[in-house]
Parts: structure tokens; C-alpha cells; sequence
């Protein structure tokens, strides 16, 4: 997924649009291998909150991308631009990733891409997204939904996790880590299901729970269970459960499971440890125990993850920086 558009039309949210251009713009410093070729594609000159902004490309060109990303628009009480919706659509079936930002999902809509599928998208748009769409399964709760190739997010500081998302199934989870710090935004608020639902980490001193958060990162290796994180947070197990599925959406067990996960996708991605050690370092005790939670989660064994991501890594690190793009389709 090596080229990113970004879709522009009059009205597109600039917070959205700026976000994404940040994420795809520029890679994190010290990275192997090049970074996305980012572009915006409009139909003209469009206005983007209060700015003009004026498009590398046209509209045509999105077809012509490996990952389209549609920003949430501000107007959705009037239909999509007809320009734009055909775009997008031309762009998926000519085989392009497509994602959208908060509002950005009732252009995925218009252009059938959610149809049978489930979606999210701003809360306070759910509902109008629900009715003007009733094929779409859309679903309040959640940040973001991935569906493989057309992914949606909810607004704001979802849209941020989306795009983290995309960077890590790209680069993997220590690029996208890396990605974060320097954008100064959590990585941890990802998840590991076919359709995320995510684990947020609350900031320290906003939430009862901010200070057992990085005591339990810091203890993955431990053979935690629900009554040791009670007794840490000074609280009983009904009362940590009341807020864990406040600050997180899940259990703590859930939310131990993913985080564990996460860790021994780094660790196979960045180290040559050994399953069996990889297996102690996450707390998962026994190689059988990880590659079971593993396979379940992520969808493949720990070993074939490791194969697929440092062919992957392999592949980037033969390739110049200065090697043309790849032959449009």
C-alpha cells in the first residue's frame, strides 16, 4: 500500500483532511524503507473549512491509488457530490483500499461500498446514516470498523486511530508505535477482531483507572488475573469491571488479552526471539497458549505473521528511495 489520495470536495471537515495528511505526509525519522506518496485529488479548487485548497489531481486519479481515504464533510443533509461518490466507487473496484473519516461513511454509502456491511461513523450521525442507508449494519459503539478493503471510523480522535490502523497493518506495530510518539497520541487504542472494537488507554489523572494502565504494561509478563489488577486499583473486581468497560468498551481479561497480543506482534516483528520466549515475555505461558490466542485474534499463526511481515520488511529495505512509483492499473 504504498500510495495514499486524499478525496477532497467543498465542505470536507479540515481537521480530518489535516490529520490524515499528517499520517500519511511523513514517516517516522529513522525508518527503513520509503514512506506513502501522498496526494490530494479534487474536482477543482475546494474550500475546506474556512481555507481554499488547491488539488495535485483530479478526481480521476483516485482510481489510481493503493488506499483512497475519504475525510468526513460537514453538509449531510444534502447527498454526496455525484463526482465524488463515482470516484470512490471507480477506485474500489479498480481494486484501492478505501477508508473513511467520521462523515466520510456517507460517501462509502452512496457509493454501495457498506452495503452488508458494518459501519460507523460520527454518533450523532449514526441514526441519519442508519436510515438513508438501511443495507448498512451501523454500529454506534465502536471507533472503527475494518472490513478488509473499506474501512470506517468514527470523528475526531477515531479518525486518528483509523489511520494508525492502516500504518500499522502496513508497517507493523513498532512503525506505527514509532508514528504515534511523534504525533504525541496513544498507539494502544487499536484492536485485534475482523471488526475493531477498540482499547483505549485514558490519559494519567483523567479516569480512575489512568494509573493502573501502565502498571499493567509494564508487567505483561505476569500472570495477572482480574482480583491482582482490583487490588492495584484499590477497588473491587464488580467495581474494575464497571470501569474497565467504561474507559475501554471491554473486560479486563479482554482488554489484558489484546494488549498482550499487540506485544508479541512487536516482539515477532522487531526481535528473533523464539515463540517459547515470546510466549513467557507476553505472559501467555506456553508457546500453545499464543499461537491459539494468536491464530483467533489476528486471524494467522504468530509464525506465519512473522514470515509475511519481515518479507515485507525485507522487500523495503531492497528498495531505494529513489525508486520510480509503481505503473499506475
Amino acid at each position: 500500500m504504498t500510495t495514499v489520495a486524499l478525496a477532497a470536495t467543498d465542505g470536507m471537515l479540515h481537521f480530518e483532511l489535516s490529520l490524515a495528511c499528517e499520517v500519511f505526509g511523513t514517516g517516522p525519522a529513522g525508518m527503513a524503507g520509503p514512506w506513502y506518496g501522498l496526494s490530494v485529488c479534487g474536482p477543482g479548487a475546494v474550500r475546506v473549512g474556512r481555507f481554499r485548497l488547491e488539488p495535485d489531481h483530479g478526481l480521476d486519479h483516485l482510481p489510481h491509488a493503493d488506499t483512497v481515504i475519504v475525510p468526513g464533510w460537514a453538509d449531510i443533509d444534502r447527498d454526496p457530490p455525484a463526482d465524488l461518490v463515482d470516484a470512490v466507487r471507480e477506485a474500489h473496484e479498480a481494486g484501492a483500499r478505501v477508508a473513511s473519516l467520521c462523515t466520510g461513511a456517507f460517501v462509502l454509502a452512496a457509493a454501495g461500498l457498506l452495503d452488508g456491511k458494518r459501519a460507523t461513523t460520527h454518533w450523532a450521525h449514526t441514526e441519519e446514516l442508519a436510515r438513508r442507508h438501511p443495507r448498512v449494519t451501523v454500529d454506534p459503539d465502536v471507533l472503527y470498523v475494518d472490513n478488509g478493503s473499506v474501512l470506517t471510523s468514527a470523528g475526531k480522535a477515531a479518525a486518528m486511530d483509523l489511520c494508525l490502523h492502516l500504518v500499522r497493518l502496513d508497517h507493523g506495530s513498532s512503525v506505527a508505535n514509532s508514528l504515534a510518539r511523534r504525533l504525541v497520541v496513544p498507539p494502544h487504542r487499536d484492536g485485534g477482531q475482523a471488526q475493531f472494537v477498540t482499547t483505549p488507554v485514558p490519559a494519567p489523572g483523567n479516569h480512575p483507572l489512568a494509573e493502573l494502565f501502565p502498571w499493567v504494561m509494564q508487567r505483561l509478563d505476569h500472570p495477572l488475573t482480574v482480583e491482582d489488577l482490583a487490588r492495584q486499583a484499590r477497588m473491587s473486581s464488580r467495581h474494575l469491571g464497571r470501569h474497565f468497560r467504561s474507559a475501554t468498551g471491554t473486560t479486563p481479561l479482554q482488554w489484558l488479552l489484546t494488549q498482550r497480543i499487540r506485544y508479541a506482534q512487536e516482539l515477532l516483528e522487531t526481535s528473533d526471539a523464539t515463540i517459547d520466549a515470546i510466549a513467557t515475555a507476553t505472559g501467555m505461558g506456553t508457546a500453545t497458549t499464543l499461537r491459539r490466542h494468536f491464530h483467533r485474534t489476528v486471524g494467522v499463526p504468530p509464525d506465519a505473521y512473522r514470515r509475511t511481515f519481515r518479507s515485507r520488511t525485507r522487500l523495503a529495505r531492497t528498495t531505494p528511495e529513489s525508486a520510480p512509483p509503481r505503473p499506475t492499473r
